[in-house]
């Protein structure tokens, strides 16, 4: 019996080559291959596992602590989802088993709410450039910064993904292993609460576009 007929051999890899490829090539061994992946992800992974765990030291520890899981993890990535999905859902499990082993509590599922579409815009929370909206631009940046970090963390990680990362419902569905529903839910929640609390930083410009 020859053990070895089905290993394929190792290629030249570089940080350009798709995802398929370096995680094909890191699965078989291929350390350089998952370093790649390590360095094109690191800052993602971070800054999700930053919306879990709030010090950035211990956060660096806990995002190491998933690209290991990750590595160990890897011959049995199937590609039934994109690499980023698949490794994120390993870095929400990290930080949430993280915090459970401090005796934190770990974020809970939400109820679903199905009409949360409707809150899809996310306006608010992004930036203008009106002369009007200039005049309190770090006001109203500082204040938004601050409502985000104020929410639980279900909601500030799910209104993470989707207003700074862009991702779609089926993404974060898929990262935060809940249903779209659930999605849905936390993301209108977190908007609606970010939303009240900055209105008070907000001038008659602002406020006429929210109503829109």
């Amino acid at each position: 019996m020859n053990a070895t007929a089905t290993v394929l051999p190792l290629m030249r890899i570089s940080p350009d080559d798709p995802d398929e490829l370096l995680v094909s090539q890191a699965g078989q061994g291929n350390a350089r291959a998952f370093e790649f992946l390590v360095k094109k992800y690191q800052h993602r992974v971070l800054a999700l596992i930053g919306r879990y765990v709030r010090d950035s030291h211990e956060a660096q520890d806990v995002a190491q602590d998933a690209f290991i899981r990750a590595y160990r993890a890897l011959p049995k990535f199937r590609g039934d989802s994109q690499f980023y999905t698949w490794l994120y859902r390993i870095a929400v499990n990290t930080a949430k088993n993280h915090l459970v082993s401090k005796g934190r509590r770990a974020p809970e599922v939400d109820i679903d709410i199905s009409d949360a579409e409707q809150f899809d815009s996310g306006d608010l929370l992004r930036t203008h450039d009106s002369p009007e909206a200039n005049t309190g631009r770090d006001r109203l940046e500082q204040a938004v910064r601050q409502a985000i970090a104020e929410l639980p963390e279900d909601l500030r990680v799910a209104l993470t993904l989707r207003e700074l990362e862009s991702k779609s419902y089926e993404d974060i569905a898929a990262i935060m292993g809940c249903p779209v529903g659930t999605v849905r839910s936390r993301i209108f929640r977190a908007r609606d609460t970010v939303s009240k609390k900055i209105e008070p930083h907000m001038d008659g410009t602002f406020r006429e576009g929210a109503g829109q």
